[in-house]
């Protein structure tokens, strides 16, 4: 039997550098513009381009569920992929719920395979920050470890 493992590191927010910081705090901001009305459970997503510049989301939900969007997926929509000049350097990630359970929390399998695409298209890693409320934090390195089976487009 075969075995998958992948490293990952444990940290708060504040040991973070400070652009990692302002990225955290950016998918914080775009946590309070949710749209969770059923769920109750609101998520915010930044993303870090290679020239600076930040792209938010957040999560919109609607009462037919599978018509939401998560938040990764929200704030990865405005991207121009038509420009590959920039890069997805880093992606934060952070929840807020009235059950909140004080841990970083992986995005969702379907988000996972859209980073991926933007991951394989750009031929570079991109870190994941996954933040709790309470300011703990999950650093991996590379998206690729949370879907190491990714179905790419050499599949079709």
């Amino acid at each position: 039997m075969s075995e998958f493992r992948f490293n990952y590191q444990e940290t708060t927010i504040s040991q973070l550098s400070s652009t990692i910081q302002n990225l955290s705090v950016a998918a914080n901001d775009a946590c309070l513009l949710a749209y969770a009305p059923y769920s109750n459970f609101k998520v915010g997503a930044a993303i870090l381009l290679s020239d600076g510049t930040i792209i938010t989301g957040a999560n919109q939900e609607n009462a037919s569920y599978p018509a939401g969007i998560c938040a990764e997926r929200a704030a990865l929509a405005k991207l121009n992929f038509n420009n590959t000049e920039l890069k997805v350097i880093a992606i934060a990630v952070i929840y807020n719920s009235k059950k909140a359970i004080d841990k970083p929390l992986a995005p969702c399998g379907f988000c996972r395979q859209v980073i991926m695409e933007v991951q394989t298209e750009q031929q570079t890693p991109i870190a994941l920050y996954l933040c709790s409320p309470n300011g703990q934090v999950m650093v991996i390195d590379n998206a690729a470890s949370l879907l190491p089976f990714v179905f790419t487009k050499t599949n079709l």
